[in-house]
């Protein structure tokens, strides 16, 4: 009987006590900041109104190889892999605690670079004669339907102009200066510099041509004979980000550019393997160039070359 009492007596005044924790926790009490195991032996009762912070180590999992001491923790100095803060109960909630006066909210502004898609990608339509469009029903759908893209075209370049002040002479030698830069920066396989006049995913489609080229060939030579031999603008759309504030778009223009190149790839030992420099070609490309609205200094780039 008095053994029993002695077990019951022990039991109640470990329920006052708290379990010891390791000297890697550090726990800290408002200003006091202490690893020591003397704070190891604070009762529950004083524990539950306060708010501990813990940081704990855990370099044992990640370096199972370490040295360890009887506690199963490393001895040596180990990385922090985690900072959390516990609430004890009887605390009150984080979301019921006043901010301080003059604190400043911080909001997270997310925008964005680019669409990364082309808005009606460009196709050729099929040419139908005079009678068939005046005279027959599908010719009206159809003579509907090619109104109406002429209208979006008209629209988009329109808030351009408003925006931006556009100029159709302008904007023809600011987008062939990158066609001819981006081709020389493809051709010496910069991608340092290309990021700058491509949009991300143009980047990314870029990146994996340069790389199944280089498995092919290990240089090229690029060359663009001036003058071109014509430029024509052939789409313009708006996509807008904002049905309420117009000017928060992107206007992605789809060119025709037609021009004599000369092209000539090398192997590793410097050996011509394709095309020929002394030889002008002529080459049809279209591309599509975005621009921004809205941000600040924001220029042409390309979004996107098209196979017609």
């Amino acid at each position: 009987m008095a053994l029993s009492r002695f077990y019951a007596i022990r039991r109640f005044q470990r329920s006052f006590q708290t379990p010891h924790l390791p000297s890697e926790y550090s726990i800290s009490f408002g200003s006091f900041h202490k690893t020591d195991a003397i704070y190891s032996h604070f009762p529950w009762f004083v524990l539950r109104r306060s708010i501990v912070s813990c940081s704990c180590t855990i370099s044992s999992i990640l370096r199972p190889d370490a040295s360890r001491d009887g506690s199963g923790f490393t001895s040596r100095s180990s990385t922090k892999v985690a900072e959390f803060t516990i609430c004890f109960s009887g605390s009150r909630s984080m979301s019921s605690v006043k901010a301080p006066a003059g604190a400043r909210q911080v909001a997270l502004k997310v925008t964005m670079l680019s669409p990364g898609f082309v808005y009606e990608p460009y196709k050729p339509r099929e040419p139908i004669s005079f009678w068939r469009r005046w005279f027959t029903r599908s010719g009206w759908r159809r003579t509907k339907e090619d109104l109406i893209m002429e209208m979006k075209s008209a629209y988009a370049i329109n808030r351009l102009r408003k925006v931006a002040g556009y100029s159709k002479k302008l904007f023809y030698q600011h987008t062939l200066r990158l066609y001819k830069e981006i081709n020389t920066l493809l051709a010496k396989g910069d991608t340092s510099s290309l990021r700058k006049v491509v949009t991300e995913k143009m980047y990314s489609t870029l990146k994996n041509e340069l790389k199944r080229r280089e498995s092919m060939w290990s240089s090229v030579h690029w060359e663009l004979v001036e003058p071109v031999v014509s430029v024509r603008t052939l789409r313009a759309r708006m996509i807008a980000l904002d049905k309420n504030d117009l000017d928060k778009a992107f206007i992605q223009m789809t060119l025709e550019i037609t021009a004599k190149q000369r092209f000539e790839a090398y192997n590793a030992k410097g050996a011509v393997v394709s095309g020929d420099k002394t030889k002008e070609v002529l080459v049809r490309d279209i591309w599509v160039f975005e621009r921004s609205l809205f941000h600040p200094g924001a220029d042409w780039r390309l979004c996107a070359r098209l196979s017609v």
